[in-house]
């Protein structure tokens, strides 16, 4: 399965990750591999540009949410953005809408 993740740093913290293709059991180790050093490299800001994720199972789920742990760990925000309706009803249905800051406006 395919699954391709940019990154694109700034340099006063910002980062920006575009992810695209099918985040499931199979793919989201490369996400998890492309985000966790974002966290160590103290980011202030991290954004991950959803538009192009179709599906998302329950591993990418997870994945996101060790995102935002990080995040939180490290005292930086982790935004989410553009989610395409079927994502979007994953993370309704799991009551994460709440927990994560979920944006609609293209970064």
């Amino acid at each position: 399965m395919k699954l391709d993740v940019t990154v694109e740093k700034s340099d006063v913290g910002v980062v920006q990750v575009a992810v695209q293709g099918t985040v499931n059991i199979h793919t989201s180790p490369r996400l998890r591999d492309a985000l966790k050093p974002l966290f160590v490299d103290q980011n202030k800001e991290i954004h991950v540009q959803l538009s192009g994720v179709p599906f998302m199972d329950s591993s990418g789920i997870a994945t996101l949410v060790e995102g935002l742990q990080w995040s939180r760990h490290s005292g930086g925000s982790f935004v989410l953005h553009d989610l395409q309706d079927t994502v979007r009803d994953v993370f309704s249905l799991a009551k994460l809408d709440s927990i994560f800051d979920i944006a609609e406006d293209k970064v």
